[in-house]
């Protein structure tokens, strides 16, 4: 029996938070529209409906729901490390339910990335901070968080890795 706890919110009142469930419906045509702007965030909704052998309103309208749903966001993305800014991911322990806490900290703006996990730690948080001072405040603020009873902090050094093109494939043949 799942407890109220355990049922994530779809979006957050701050959309800048993201997706934190997973999507209601995705189809093959929104499979391919997401693909496409994976490949090229800038392609044109002509140019994708053509290739899709749809309309350029269909497109629009999908991805208008998309957007609006929290299953695709087209964005710049950088490096931090690249940027001179410093990267680290945090693994936190919660006296009980992590679910406040996550909400808590997915509200911070250094922080980019919550998730709830299996195993050692209850959530894994990625933050980015302007220094390393400012990475020892997260993690002394995070601390300090009702509930969390401990972190563990993994300093980013080298980013060797950082694709977001995996696309979206189909989970066993069932749409949605």
């Amino acid at each position: 029996m799942r407890r109220p706890y355990a049922h994530p919110l779809r979006l957050a009142a701050d959309s800048r938070r993201g997706p934190v469930a997973p999507a209601r419906r995705v189809d093959e045509l929104d499979r391919g529209i997401i693909e496409a702007l994976q490949l090229n965030g800038r392609e044109s909704f002509r140019g994708i409906a053509s290739r899709l052998g749809v309309s350029e309103a269909t497109v629009r309208s999908r991805y208008a729901r998309l957007v609006g749903e929290g299953i695709l966001q087209v964005v710049a993305v950088t490096n931090p490390l690249g940027l001179g800014f410093d990267q680290a991911l945090v693994g936190l322990k919660t006296s009980g339910p992590p679910g406040a806490v996550a909400d808590a900290l997915a509200r911070w703006p250094e922080v980019d990335y919550v998730v709830v996990t299996a195993g050692q730690f209850d959530l894994v948080v990625e933050i980015v901070a302007s220094d390393r001072h400012e990475l020892l405040e997260l993690t002394n603020r995070m601390r300090r968080l009702d509930g969390v009873v401990s972190t563990e902090t993994f300093l980013y050094l080298e980013m060797w890795k950082q694709l977001y093109d995996w696309g979206a494939r189909d989970k066993g043949g069932e749409d949605g």
